[in-house]
This record gives C-alpha cells, sequence and structure tokens, in this order.
C-alpha cells in the first residue's frame, strides 16, 4: 500500500493592514521578503508561496525596485507561486465588479513577473459568495482553495463546489486551517511525533492523496533552518516506511498532485457555515461609514464614470481609471473595508475609499462638461445611469422668469409640469460705499466670478441719488467683452466725478429651483429649461404651502381595537399625484401613514405593512468581529416623543420629516446596560415620488452611546422561512438557522446583502453591504443600522470561543458622531423575481446626473443623445468599459434561475460584430455547443 506523502508549502499569510497601519506593516513585510529571496537563490529546493496576492510582491518591490529581476527570475522557474489576486478581499462588502477588477489587476502584475499561479486562493475570507466559483473559471482558473465557510457535511480535503449558474470549480478545503503545521518546527527533537499526531487527525480527510502541510502564518516567513529541517524529516520518514516529505508551492500541490475528480462532493451557493471554523460575522456591521462610502465609490467608478466615458467620452481615461479601481481594490481588503482593525487603519482606508471617488467624480465630470457644452446656459443636462429608458425625478435650478408659475419645455418641444421648492434671493449685496473706495470693491472680482456667479455686466447709473454701482450677475456672462481692469478704471472715473456715498449693489438672474419627472433615453441624456407655465398647468407654488407641525407623544394601543388614537389629524387619500400631510404620504396605488409611535403603516394595491420603521436599540459586548449580548440587556424601541413636519407636499415629491426621541443606555459592558441614559433624536425622512411604487427612507442621528446595536425593523406581509439577498452577481436564499459546528462560534443568523434583502412579501433596497436577520414572531426583517463597539477583539466574547485578533481598544470603532443610512421599502405580490426587484432596486440606487448648461443661452436644446439600452428579464449591467480597437466591453449578469435573454442596442450606433469574452477580456474559445451573441440586421445584438 502506498504511504501519502506530506507536501510542505512555505508561505505568509500577509494581511497589508490590520492591527498596524499598512506602512508599519509594510516595513516587516520587506525584512520578510529579503529572506526569502536569499534562501530561494542559494537553496533550489526552496519553495515560497506568496499569500494568493500580488500585494504583498508589489509593496516588497515598491521599497525594493532593484530586486524586480531576481524575483522575476524564481517566478519563472516555478520556485514563488503568485498571484491570481491583487488583495485578499472580502467577498460580501465589495461589488461583484470590484472582484473581477480585483483578477484583473492581480493576473496582469504577476504576468509582469512571470506568471500567476492558477489557485483561486481564498484562505481567509470571511465566508465565500455563491457565485465564486463562476468568477474564478471565467478568469481561466480551474481550481480554489478555501478555509472558512465550509459546510460540515464535507468530510474530506477537496469537493466540487459549484455556483448558481451550475459552473463548478474543483475547490481544496485548508483542513485546520491556512497554518496548519505553522508550529511543526518549533521542537526539532520531535518532528516525526509532531508530524504523526498531525496525520493521524486528517489521514481520513487525505485518505490516500498527499497530505497538505500549510508551514506558514500571519506576517511571519519561514524559519531561517527551514529546509535543512525539512530535508531531516523527510528521511526520518524514508527510514519508516511511512511516506516521504517534499517541499512545494500550493500551485504545485493542488495541479500536480490532485487533478480535477468528478467523484468529489459537491456544495452549490454561498460558504457561510460556522461549522469548522469561524466566519467572523459581525464585521459586515461596524463601523458602517466605511461600507457606504465604498459602495458609493464603485457606483460612481462602475456606473457613472466608465459607461459614459465609453459612450460618450473621446480620450479613454485608462491611467487615472485603473488609479481609482485599485484604490478601490485595495479597500476590499477582509482587513480594510471589514472595520476590524484599528482606528488608524480604518482612517487610512476611509481616505483611499474617497480617492477612489473622487477620481471616479472628475472622470465623470469630464464627459459630462463637454456634453453640457452642448447645452445652453439657461438650460440643464439631465444624465440617465440606467441602461433602458426612465421617467426620473430631478431637481432643477434655473433662471426663470421674474414672476408667474413656469415648467419644463424639453428638446422636442413637451411641457412638463414643476413641483417647485424655491425661489432665489436676487439681490446678494446692497451697500454704502465712499467714492474714494468704489474701485476697490473691483477686488472681489476673482477673474469674472463673484459669489460664485459670473458677472454679466457692470452698470454705472448717476443720475440717482445716492449713484449706483451695480454688479449684474449670471450662470453664464454671455459675449460682452469683460475686463476688470477696464471696469475699475470706468468706475473709478465716475467716483472721481460724483464725490460721497455710493450704493453698490450686487444682483443675480432670476432662478428657481423645481422637482420634475423627466424622460431620459437609456444611458443617455436630454435637455430642459424653465419657461412660462401655460393656464392649467400642474405646478406647485411653496409660497401657498405652510405645512404644519404636529407633536405627538407616544400612547399604549386600546385595548378594545388594538389600534392607536391619534386627534387632530387630517386622513390620507388616494391621489393620482403624490401628496403629503402631517398624517402621512398619498400616491397612486400607494398610501404611508404615520402611526403615533412614529412608525409607518403602508397601505399597497391592497397589502398593508404596520410597524414600518421600528427601531430597536440593544447593547452590544462584542467586538468588531462578532456581536454578542449582554448578560442582561435592555431594549429600547419606544420613542419618548414623536414630532411630524412636512417637507415636501407634493406633487412631484411628497416627503415627511418624523423625529423620535430615545432615551438609550449610555454603554454596555459583559454584564448589562448602563442606568445613565442619553437623549437621541432619530429622524426618519419618509418619501414618495411620483412614479414609484417604493417608499424612501433616511435614517439620520447623532451617535454618542457607546456599545450597542440600533437595528431597524420591517413587517413581513406573510410567514417567512427564508430570505432572498442580492449581492455579487446573485441572489442567496437563506433560511432561519445557520449551520453551527464544535468551533465556538455562536451561529448567529444576521447575513449581508448589498442591493436588496426580500422576505414574506417585502423587500428591502439598499445602498450598500448590510446586515440584516429574518425574524419570527413576529415575521420581521431587522436591517442594522449600526453596530458600534470599542475593541478590534475582545479574549472573552460570548458569541466566539477563542480570540479573533488581539485585545486593542478602537475608540473609533464605537462610530461617534453622524449617521445616515438610506433604504426603501417595497410590499409586494409573488417572488422576488415576479416583482422585478434587481430593477427596481437599480432604479432607486442609480440618481440622474444634473448639470447646468455651459453653451450660450437661448440657443435651441440639443436633441436627446441615446446611449446602451439592455433589457431581459432578470438582466442587470455591471459594466460598460473601452475595449481594444474602439469596440466596447459590456458585462452582463442573470440575476433570475429563469432562462433570459439578453438583448443590447445603442440607437443611432449600430453594432457591427459582437463576440463573447472571459473575465479577463480575452475572446472565449469557440464552442458548437455554446449560442454566442448574434447581431442582427438593424445592428442589435442578444446574448442568451
Amino acid at each position: 500500500m502506498t504511504v501519502p506523502d506530506i507536501v510542505l508549502v512555505p508561505h505568509t499569510h500577509w494581511d497589508r493592514e490590520w492591527y498596524e497601519p499598512f506602512q508599519r506593516f509594510r516595513m516587516r513585510l520587506v525584512d520578510v521578503v529579503d529572506d526569502v529571496l536569499v534562501r530561494a537563490e542559494a537553496d533550489p529546493d526552496f519553495r515560497f508561496t506568496f499569500d494568493g496576492q500580488m500585494a504583498a510582491v508589489e509593496d516588497y518591490l515598491e521599497v525594493r525596485p532593484g530586486n524586480r529581476d531576481r524575483f522575476a527570475d524564481l517566478v519563472r522557474r516555478g520556485r514563488f507561486a503568485i498571484g491570481p489576486w491583487r488583495v485578499l478581499l472580502d467577498e460580501f462588502l465589495c461589488s461583484g465588479e470590484n472582484i473581477i477588477r480585483n483578477l484583473q489587476h492581480g493576473q496582469r502584475q504577476a504576468a509582469a513577473l512571470g506568471g500567476s499561479m492558477g489557485v483561486g486562493y481564498l484562505p481567509d475570507m470571511f465566508g465565500h459568495i455563491a457565485q465564486m466559483p463562476q468568477i474564478l473559471r471565467g478568469a481561466g482558473l480551474q481550481h480554489a482553495c478555501v478555509y472558512r465557510g465550509v459546510p460540515s457535511e464535507i468530510a474530506g480535503h477537496a469537493f466540487r463546489w459549484v455556483s448558481p449558474d451550475g459552473t463548478e470549480i474543483r475547490t481544496e478545503y485548508l483542513i485546520a486551517g491556512y497554518g496548519n503545521v505553522s508550529d511543526l518546527f518549533d521542537d526539532p527533537a520531535d518532528l516525526p511525533g509532531r508530524l504523526d499526531r498531525r496525520r493521524a487527525r486528517w489521514g481520513e480527510a487525505f485518505g490516500a492523496d498527499d497530505v497538505l502541510a500549510m508551514y506558514g502564518t500571519d506576517h511571519s516567513g519561514p524559519l531561517p533552518t527551514l529546509m535543512a529541517l525539512a530535508r531531516q524529516l523527510d528521511s526520518d520518514l524514508a527510514g519508516e516506511s511511512a511516506g516521504r516529505l517534499r517541499v512545494a508551492t500550493l500551485q504545485e500541490y493542488v495541479t500536480a498532485c490532485h487533478p480535477a475528480d468528478e467523484d468529489l462532493p459537491a456544495v452549490h451557493g454561498e460558504l457561510r457555515s460556522h461549522a469548522r471554523a469561524n466566519i467572523l460575522p459581525g464585521v459586515i456591521s461596524v463601523r458602517p461609514h466605511l461600507k457606504q462610502a465604498l459602495a458609493a465609490a464603485e457606483r460612481m467608478v462602475e456606473r457613472y464614470a466608465e459607461p459614459l466615458q465609453a459612450l460618450w467620452g473621446t480620450a479613454w481615461p485608462a491611467t487615472l481609471l485603473d488609479l481609482a479601481w485599485g484604490k478601490l481594490i485595495d479597500c476590499s481588503c477582509h482587513d480594510s473595508v471589514t472595520g476590524c482593525g484599528v482606528d488608524e487603519t480604518a482612517v487610512q482606508v476611509a481616505a483611499r475609499i474617497a480617492e477612489a471617488g473622487q477620481i471616479g467624480q472628475a472622470v465623470r465630470d469630464d464627459v459630462t462638461a463637454a456634453l453640457a457644452s452642448m447645452v445652453p446656459s439657461d438650460a440643464a443636462l439631465v444624465i440617465n445611469p440606467v441602461p433602458r429608458p426612465a421617467t426620473m425625478v430631478v431637481q432643477l435650478d434655473l433662471p426663470a422668469p421674474d414672476d408667474g408659475r413656469v415648467q419644463l419645455r424639453t428638446a422636442d418641444g413637451a411641457t412638463v409640469p414643476v413641483q417647485e421648492l424655491a425661489r432665489n434671493e436676487p439681490v446678494l449685496a446692497d451697500e454704502r460705499v465712499d467714492a474714494a473706495d468704489l474701485a476697490a470693491v473691483f477686488r472681489r472680482v476673482h477673474d469674472r466670478e463673484l459669489f460664485g456667479r459670473q458677472v454679466r455686466e457692470v452698470r454705472l447709473d448717476t443720475a440717482v441719488t445716492p449713484p449706483r454701482l451695480t454688479f449684474q450677475l449670471a450662470a453664464d456672462p454671455g459675449d460682452t467683452p469683460w475686463d476688470v481692469m477696464t471696469e475699475r478704471a470706468r468706475a473709478a472715473r465716475a467716483a472721481a466725478q460724483h464725490p460721497g456715498p455710493w450704493q453698490v449693489r450686487t444682483v443675480d438672474e432670476s432662478r428657481r429651483t423645481v422637482l420634475a419627472r423627466i424622460d431620459v433615453p437609456a444611458l443617455g441624456f436630454t435637455a430642459a429649461r424653465l419657461v412660462p407655465a401655460a393656464p392649467g398647468e400642474m405646478t406647485q407654488d411653496p409660497s401657498a404651502t405652510n405645512p404644519a407641525s404636529v407633536a405627538r407623544t407616544a400612547a399604549a394601543p386600546d385595548p378594545m381595537t388594538g389600534t392607536t388614537a391619534v386627534t387632530g389629524t387630517p386622513a390620507v387619500t388616494r391621489t393620482t399625484a403624490v401628496t403629503a400631510t402631517p398624517a402621512g404620504l398619498a400616491g397612486a396605488g400607494i398610501t404611508v401613514g404615520v402611526n403615533a409611535d412614529g412608525t409607518l403603516r403602508i397601505s399597497s394595491d391592497g397589502m398593508v405593512l404596520d410597524g414600518v420603521g421600528r427601531l430597536l436599540d440593544g447593547g452590544d459586548a462584542g467586538d468588531s468581529y462578532n456581536y454578542a449580548p449582554p448578560g442582561a440587556d435592555v431594549l429600547v424601541d419606544t420613542p419618548d416623543a414623536v414630532d411630524v413636519r412636512v417637507l415636501r407636499p407634493g406633487p412631484v415629491v411628497a416627503a415627511v420629516l418624523v423625529r423620535r426621541r430615545y432615551f438609550w443606555p449610555a454603554d454596555s459592558s459583559a454584564t448589562g446596560r448602563s442606568a445613565r441614559t442619553v437623549p437621541v433624536d432619530v429622524d426618519m425622512r419618509v418619501e414618495l415620488r411620483s412614479g414609484e411604487s417604493f417608499v424612501r427612507l433616511e435614517i439620520s442621528f447623532d451617535n454618542q452611546v457607546r456599545d450597542h446595536r440600533l437595528r431597524l425593523h420591517v413587517p413581513c406581509l406573510r410567514p417567512a422561512t427564508v430570505s432572498h439577498a442580492c449581492g455579487q452577481f446573485s441572489v442567496t436564499e437563506r433560511g432561519l438557522h445557520p449551520q453551527a459546528g464544535p468551533v465556538g462560534e455562536f451561529p448567529i443568523a444576521t447575513y449581508p446583502a448589498s442591493s436588496f434583502v426580500d422576505a414574506g412579501g417585502v423587500a428591502v433596497l439598499l445602498a450598500g453591504p448590510t446586515e440584516y436577520e429574518l425574524l419570527n414572531d413576529p415575521d420581521e426583517l431587522a436591517v442594522t443600522i449600526m453596530r458600534g463597539t470599542g475593541y478590534l477583539s475582545r479574549n472573552r466574547n460570548a458569541f466566539r470561543d477563542e480570540p479573533a485578533g488581539p485585545n486593542l481598544p478602537t475608540p473609533l470603532g464605537q462610530s461617534p458622531g453622524s449617521h445616515t443610512v438610506r433604504l426603501a421599502v417595497l410590499p409586494h405580490a409573488g417572488d422576488w423575481q415576479d416583482a422585478q426587484l434587481a430593477r427596481a432596486a437599480e432604479d432607486w440606487a442609480l440618481d440622474p446626473v444634473v448639470r447646468a448648461g455651459s453653451g450660450a443661452a437661448g440657443h435651441p436644446l440639443p436633441a436627446p443623445g441615446r446611449g446602451l439600452e439592455v433589457t431581459g428579464d432578470g438582466v442587470q449591467l455591471s459594466s460598460v468599459v473601452a475595449g481594444p480597437d474602439g469596440s466596447v466591453d459590456v458585462r452582463l449578469v442573470a440575476l433570475s434561475d429563469r432562462a433570459a435573454t439578453a438583448a443590447l442596442a445603442v440607437p443611432g450606433r449600430p453594432f457591427a460584430s459582437a463576440r463573447m469574452i472571459d473575465l479577463l477580456g480575452r475572446p472565449t474559445p469557440a464552442d458548437d455547443t455554446a449560442v454566442g451573441p448574434v447581431v442582427d440586421e438593424r445592428g442589435g445584438c442578444t446574448v442568451p
């Protein structure tokens, strides 16, 4: 009988930033790699695996650029295994597109040094998304390697991991973790014994296969005596006929020792089991500002900057976009956006996310500025980021007649009614200046800018008393020549002729801020300007409305009826336009009543949700990795006072502000919550927009409470035992009880969602990664607004037996200060596919871009611009980028489990041809059994 060999894989697991910030960890990295490089060149049998991420390589070479050729030589000879990732990400806290770009950057960087290893190494992620097999195979990888989240039914060291689309990949399970023999050589006198004990523990899992022995751990390199000790141990094993020991890279073990095996057990979908390792689910909800910021920056780059530049730009800004993506990718690290590091790390991550978003905004603004130059300055440009024609609610600030009602006129001559929000005060300044100082007022003018506007003309009127100098401002200064020195000299001459006081006025053009619903082509644009309204047009004048504010004290429900009476509040009625009163909101087919306790009663097409928006605050004695309740928790969900006031009366947008005052315990400990309380006002903006079927909510408050968890509750329409959450290229079904195991982590049923979560006929639309839980009795969704904790990890955590990191204080992990969370609630019939929730979530998350025109005022409006249009049941756009040779690369995802065909078209710009590419942009091999994209006679494209 052949005895399996032991394959020793020397490696390091390198967290770029964690309990120390990036640059401090890099100092240690340089020392480790310096040593590894010298020993690899001195011993031809030495092998090393660089953690599957190019960051550990490039961070080193940035400090040691002279070692690049030495390093590349070892890669080319198979001695160093690098890539395929740029960084080891957290898969649930970044977009699916970020995951693909991570692989693209990692593969490109690895190729420059000799090539990437063909293993999707995922050693320390806190669970794995359902679509990872398809992503890895789409990038040309044939193997995966994981540790956390593997379910208990996997008894061996390998399995077939199957994504929702059916793609599968052979996956190596890291028995006992990525450092399962990190202490093997701690006692050189007992090497065979230490190895035998491990072999006995793992024998059943590996069977006749060679045993994978991962020699490495966090932020460390191998012993200087590694190869000598390995040879000694190999010699001892040979003498006992117990198999041999050899040193290899992970690539060599996975690909050479264990080819694909169709008889392996299959695991379908995401890996989030607690059975074999901690998955540390609390990272989803700590430092929520990092998650919100990364999602917003990703949206800016993915759904605004890249598509608009690819469709409407001229020169593709590759360097800038690569820079933005580099920052987005690096921030997706499993110890970065997760927030489970020290405060210094979190501050630096937030700064890099902000930079990435700023680059994306600059790229977006570059192309929108070019489009705005075609639009007159008395009009506005409106851009639709969604790949289908849409009627979008926009807020515009435009020049307008001095009085009377107004409406919008679009390029085709159609008129659009508006909801007026405000009129500007034209007189910006009115002062007296002595004639001797009159010329000095021109020092205020910067080029032609004054008070953020442009000087259209300077008027001198000496026929009035006192004489008057007027700066007439406008958004567009017009074609009149302007020279500040000339105007100053003219004013000085007039002042000399008319000594004494002068009146100096700064006057803006008449402007109005309005809301309107405008039809905008798919990923295209239109333009509109304000004109006097025709008689009978529907408009709303803010001066005609004086919204009331109703103060309410929360009362107990009537014991006979179960309802709470609120006197003096008008009823909410159904109407075609949206309206708001202190009692609530109403629109076509939907009403939103405000209950006495500040929660909402949503009625939509006969479906009623009562109690939407209940806020429940409880203690949190956990840490950045795991929530843990105090021993004696105090839960607060009843406000002491409720105040409601109308913000927008309608008819385009109706909104009320519900302010609830709570008294939350000041802090928590393992035993209980503080007796001292802190008053907290929580504002909930409730909004209906004309044409929308969901209710928009915005929760904001100033957090001055420590060690607590705040959740927003939404009742289900019917009993629910499963939820569906949309994340990275899939909608995942989850039950009520996650799989537990003996590892010591309590299997709390909180899960991540990025786009929406749906259960029991109610969906919550999300603006970024969020934690939720499906509760029973009553059936409702609880969405975590924030979780504050003051420790990176606690040595004693009621929901986790062992530390997840050092016991370090993280005061900023309490997330003090202002918080704002946006979401929307959508009751619906049928399942998430019937309700087209993917489309609703996209409409909710992607706002139109509005920009003032910069062309000559008064000119005709340009014709609407029609961009890329995508149709298909459950089909969603992931990215649009400029490809080689003037092509456009479009990535689509079919979220539905039903067969779908996507149709793509750019009106006026027909496709000449189309081909399939993989996730790295390479043409996929021809397959006689597959149906590829088809270009029809009109230049449209269909993809089954």
